[in-house]
């Protein structure tokens, strides 16, 4: 997890040609970049003084849908051909013949990498021949850019693995890469066979990419195919390519402690937390695992300051709290913003009206769309405010400000359930896309997907308050 202030974080105004062009249709379908022109120094604004400066008055919060918890399905909390777009990742060979890179759980961020903007992208990706990352994928890709519009390109691999496929920076199958004293694959990663029932085996799940402290790290998550699940970190000993290796906090198992959960076929005792990011401010780390637990890097980044009874968010939760994933931190504006993908389900209320709202799972409560629900708070651990509904069907994300300034979130479309499965859509969903956000000042202090009807909402709010 970054935040919009960190010293390595984008926080100033570039030059760069194409940002603030015209948005894409979000509905259809080395280790870094060649050296650009440094930037003059008078565009090193933080961030928030950018956003001040294109916005000099702030859109209003809207009013929440009541009880606590009922979900805002409005078609402004959309991303939209007017607020949106799917980044033109360059293609890899298995890319050719659906056009797009087919990617979950997309991470987009951007950083100043020796004084100039890079911006990274990496997700969750699937095999030729599978319809889904699991039960086994090939590990996790990454791309970069100099523009959010591109051109984006995978990152350079060649120099570490000629003949391999470009831009894969770790997976499973590099267990060969494994010396003594640096290990690249644990034994808990490496692919593996059951007996029958689902075959090869293991997935790496929801990559995020940092740079922190002039060191490229990727935390990433094995997913429920593995021999055991949950998050670990890697260090790359060179650039944005890599090469990276497993921290050492990792040898033997994932972060933290491990628990009973997910699906029946996952081996007793293989559980841990999953979806871990990682949050850093100044010279500080913390690892953030779903849905509620976070714990600080030890100085070193080899592991985390304790492993077993580790602190939890102080959130305000709905009741009864449904299964939450996805837990990210950004900091705008002074404030922590944890967000967290939940599903919406659609029901019928007792006035035969459709009802929209992050229950629990059961009987007539159908999923509809993954979510990306959002608190506020001014400390890192909180206590953080009651949530909203920060963008329909922009679940599992992660926030970023670019390098002009403003203010951005991923989303892909989650094609397992929902909105998104339905056959006459699912060719558009699983997407590396990026829709607008807005910030409603130091006063509303909310992030929301940018709306369309801001005025509208506005008076609306105004006329409600």
């Amino acid at each position: 997890m970054t935040r919009s202030e960190n010293g390595t974080h984008i926080g100033r105004r570039s030059m760069l040609v194409g940002i603030a062009g015209s948005m894409g249709v979000a509905a259809l379908p080395s280790a870094t970049a060649q050296a650009l022109p440094a930037l003059p120094e008078e565009a090193a604004l933080p961030a928030e003084t950018a956003a001040t400066k294109h916005h000099k008055h702030h859109p209003s919060n809207w009013p929440d849908p009541k009880p606590y918890g009922v979900a805002d399905a409005r078609e402004d909390l959309w991303p939209r051909e007017d607020n949106s777009f799917v980044l033109p990742l360059e293609l890899r060979p298995r890319d050719k013949e659906l056009g797009r890179v087919w990617m979950r759980d997309t991470y987009v961020n951007c950083f100043v990498v020796d004084g100039r903007p890079l911006y990274v992208a990496t997700g969750t990706t699937r095999v030729p021949g599978l319809t889904a990352a699991g039960p086994w994928n090939d590990g996790i890709f990454v791309w970069t850019a100099r523009s959010l519009h591109g051109p984006w390109k995978l990152a350079d691999t060649t120099g570490i693995r000629p003949g391999a496929e470009r831009g894969k920076v770790w997976s499973p199958e590099f267990v060969g890469e494994n010396r003594p004293g640096r290990t690249v694959v644990a034994p808990w990663q490496e692919y593996w066979y059951d007996d029958g029932q689902f075959g090869k085996r293991a997935n790496a799940w929801a990559p995020e990419l940092h740079y922190f402290r002039g060191k490229w790290y990727i935390v990433a998550c094995m997913g429920d195919h593995s021999q055991k699940v949950g998050s670990f970190l890697l260090v790359s000993e060179g650039g944005v390519a890599g090469p990276y290796r497993l921290a050492e906090g990792n040898l033997d198992k994932p972060f933290g402690e491990s628990f009973i959960g997910g699906p029946s076929f996952i081996k007793p005792g293989a559980y841990h937390h999953i979806d871990g990011g990682l949050y850093s401010e100044g010279s500080d780390a913390w690892l953030v695992l779903h849905n509620n637990l976070y714990a600080k890097f030890r100085p070193d980044m080899e592991d985390i300051v304790t492993t077993t009874n580790l602190p939890v968010f102080k959130q305000t939760p709905y009741t009864p709290e449904p299964y939450l994933e996805g837990a990210y931190v950004f900091k705008h504006g002074g404030k922590y913003y944890l967000v967290h993908a939940a599903w919406d389900r659609t029901s019928i209320d007792a006035y035969g009206s459709p009802r929209y709202a992050y229950d629990v799972g059961g009987a007539g409560r159908t999923q509809y769309q993954y979510d990306a629900i959002v608190a506020v708070a001014d400390r890192f651990e909180g206590p953080y405010s009651e949530r909203w509904t920060a963008g329909v069907g922009a679940g599992h994300n992660n926030f970023f400000t670019d390098s002009d300034g403003d203010l951005w979130a991923t989303f892909f479309r989650n094609p397992a359930f929902g909105y998104w499965a339905d056959p006459s859509r699912v060719d558009d969903a699983a997407v590396a896309g990026v829709v607008r956000l807005e910030w409603t000042g130091p006063k509303g202090n909310r992030l929301y997907v940018r709306r369309q009807s801001r005025s509208q909402s506005q008076t609306q709010s105004q006329t409600q308050s």
